[in-house]
């Protein structure tokens, strides 16, 4: 199992999905956990549940998640968040960086990766005039995603924050957000 969505840039076929995104509130966690879990990448510990906490209280970073309604009631589809690094780790560079976005897959495909990664750039753009984020070489789904905010690569490692990468390769990318606000 891989910890990101298969690369299948020719399945759409559903209609955009109608999203509002929100700030993500310690409530959201459940739903959070739930969509990990949905997504074979967080086993749902305790654990976990204390770290998205932690990042949604943190003023230095951005939480958002995407809801949507079906038969009148809300709930919770995606969410996404951002680091804020003031130290260079391993060789990639401080600043703000796009974190883990996960989309629920019945509702992948329909723009609400998209949606959440512009809500959060739009938030770094406030505060600093690029962004960054790091992938798995193998992320192709994530790579071509990002492109289109004019992310490039900078550099690539085998570790990069913090993070070891399946197959050994991770990419530094980097936007610049200057008229993005």
């Amino acid at each position: 199992m891989t910890a990101f969505a298969a690369y299948s840039p020719d399945a759409g076929g559903h209609p955009p999905a109608q999203v509002s995104l929100r700030p993500a509130t310690k409530g959201d966690v459940e739903a959070i956990l739930r969509i990990e879990v949905v997504s074979g990448r967080a086993a749902g510990s305790v654990g976990s549940a204390e770290g998205y906490r932690r990042a949604i209280a943190d003023p230095r970073r951005c939480v958002v998640v995407a809801e949507t309604t079906e038969a009148d009631r809300r709930f919770v589809i995606g969410w996404a968040k951002t680091h804020h690094h003031v130290e260079a780790v391993d060789p990639a560079p401080p600043g703000h960086y796009l974190g883990g976005i996960t989309v629920d897959p019945s509702w992948r495909r329909r723009g609400v990766a998209a949606a959440l990664t512009d809500a959060r750039l739009q938030w770094i753009a406030a505060r600093a005039a690029t962004a960054l984020y790091v992938v798995n070489v193998q992320n192709r789904a994530s790579i071509d995603l990002h492109r289109r905010w004019g992310f490039t690569e900078v550099l690539r490692a085998p570790r990069l924050m913090g993070v070891e990468f399946d197959g050994g390769v991770g990419l530094l990318m980097r936007a610049d957000l200057a008229g993005h606000v």
